[in-house]
């Protein structure tokens, strides 16, 4: 029997054990309306066999509507493993994953793609749990101006698309600070920042050795191809984090993320999707795929031995629709490539059929949660 890390999708065993009949009734059971295959053109699906990457695609249906046109956007998500091994200089370790993605955005490019986001911190391995300081600072570089940054303007520019590029971002006006930041880049053009809001502090994922939560608050960006967010990794686990990005406005959601099986699988194909159907947007998870080890041991403070790895990064990117429909994952174990074709006008049409935003409460939430803020706050509990 392969190991949980091998296993490449839920999806995979569905379809070795399940008849299609069945198939076809778990598939709604656990992914909702059918989202129907996207006709990928055959230019990227031979880069992406010449590259070795998955690539699949998907559309979410909406209502035709008499007084709106639909408002069609393709989204790309990319996951992937580190290239070269983390003993290898910096700058040979960050060119690589250049490379890498800048073909895989040529393969989105060619399908298409409006609007693509990276993975968390994509530029590097997921070094935060060493808590070295050295070398893994030297991979933060400036978010508006930085090599990543201008790479990103090129391919921007040159395929007119939307980049979220999340990066360990360092902020030389201000102390030389380092911050988990999702940069966006529209046309060519630096369109700002928004730096990760919660930090974990579980086991080995102690990022507070790097960076503190950030100071951008829940920031949406007005696109040509619609109006977005990006969650960064452990605001996920935060309803209250993806409801200000909806109170802002945003459209679509993306979490780019590093998360590894052991700890958060079982919470995975839930938390983005239960955003969507909460606040009536789109939203994209990404994570990171692959087990990366590192030159030097370190502990997780829970008594057992030393270690170079941290546990295997599961893939299974995926979109979730406000109408609770989500697609298939990714592999677990290969780098991959989802496309999403959305129509935004169903965010409007769940809303009028679901009314969350007509029945939520807003004004008793406030009062509430003001209040459980006071440090003598007392809970209200009746006995």
């Amino acid at each position: 029997m392969a190991s949980i890390a091998e296993i490449e999708s839920v999806e995979e065993i569905l379809n070795g054990h399940l008849p299609e009949a069945e198939r076809e009734a778990v598939r709604k059971i656990l992914y909702g309306k059918e989202t129907k295959p996207l006709t990928i053109p055959q230019a990227a699906i031979s880069l992406a066999e010449k590259e070795d990457f998955e690539i699949k695609g998907y559309a979410f249906a909406a209502a035709q509507e008499q007084l709106r046109s639909p408002r069609i956007v393709r989204v790309g998500l990319i996951q992937n493993k580190i290239v070269v091994p983390t003993d290898r200089p910096i700058k040979e370790q960050r060119d690589a994953l250049h490379q890498r993605i800048s073909t895989i955005v040529k393969a989105a490019a060619d399908a298409h793609v409006n609007i693509i986001c990276f993975q968390e911190a994509w530029t590097m391995p997921f070094a935060f749990c060493t808590r070295e300081k050295k070398p893994w600072c030297e991979f933060a570089e400036a978010a508006e101006d930085g090599p990543t940054t201008e790479l990103v303007k090129d391919l921007s520019k040159q395929f007119n698309m939307v980049i979220i590029s999340p990066i360990l971002e360092r902020d030389s006006l201000h102390g030389d600070t380092i911050w988990n930041t999702a940069v966006v880049v529209s046309r060519g053009r630096y369109l700002g920042k928004h730096r990760k809001n919660h930090i974990p502090r579980v086991g080995d994922f102690n990022e507070s050795s790097y960076y503190f939560e950030g100071n951008t608050g829940h920031p949406v960006f007005q696109t040509e191809f619609g109006k977005i967010a990006i969650n960064i990794c452990y605001g996920r686990h935060h309803p209250l984090n993806w409801f200000m990005f909806g109170a802002n406005g945003a459209e679509i959601v993306f979490n780019p993320s590093a998360t590894v099986g052991e700890l958060s699988e079982p919470l995975w194909g839930i938390e983005a999707r239960n955003a969507a159907i909460a606040n009536s947007y789109f939203t994209c998870a990404i994570n990171r795929v692959g087990t990366e080890r590192f030159p030097n041991e370190f502990t997780s403070g829970n008594g057992q031995p030393a270690h170079k790895d941290f546990g295997h990064f599961y893939g299974s990117s995926y979109v979730a629709a406000p109408d609770g429909s989500r697609t298939p994952g990714l592999s677990r174990t290969r780098d991959g490539l989802l496309i999403v074709e959305m129509d935004l006008n169903l965010c409007r049409q769940v809303r009028d059929v679901w009314g969350f935003k007509m029945t939520q409460r807003l004004d008793m939430y406030a009062t509430s949660i003001a209040a459980a803020a006071e440090p003598n706050y007392e809970p209200n509990i009746i006995s």
